[in-house]
């Protein structure tokens, strides 16, 4: 198979974690660890409105650089909601798009993932790690 026959649904992540805007942040950052991912998709009434990454939990962390503890960074994670940290609106994209659009999406606006969407719904997630194993042949 070609790199121009392979479509975002060849390599997206169907199998989807999400927030929603009103969660904290400590939920999201939990639902990182635990599920050893980098973004997740924002939904509002079932529609992706937002992204939140690793690198937008890093950058509301700034409390540690101000001196703050561990307790207190926690206090903050449990007090910051998804909505004002999260990257809106979020980009998306088909599945069934070409990846190499996708790629070029994601290289174009310095982002990792791309949330999959068909008919209004999320159906999966691409990030720029599953097209990095396509490349290697993962």
């Amino acid at each position: 198979m070609s790199y121009n026959d392979v479509k975002v649904k060849d390599l997206m992540a169907t199998n989807v974690s999400t927030l929603g805007r009103n969660d904290t942040l400590d939920l999201a950052d939990n639902v990182m660890i635990l599920d050893r991912i980098r973004h997740l998709p924002v939904l509002d009434e079932k529609r992706v409105v937002g992204v939140v990454s690793q690198r937008d939990l890093f950058r509301s962390a700034l409390a540690v650089a101000l001196g703050y503890g561990e307790r207190a960074q926690a206090t903050l994670l449990k007090t910051l909601t998804v909505k004002e940290v999260m990257s809106e609106p979020a980009i998306t994209i088909s599945a069934e798009a070409p990846i190499k659009e996708a790629a070029r999406l994601m290289i174009e606006r310095k982002i990792g993932c791309l949330p999959v969407i068909e008919g209004g719904r999320l159906v999966g997630i691409l990030t720029e790690t599953d097209v990095l194993r396509h490349v290697v042949g993962d």
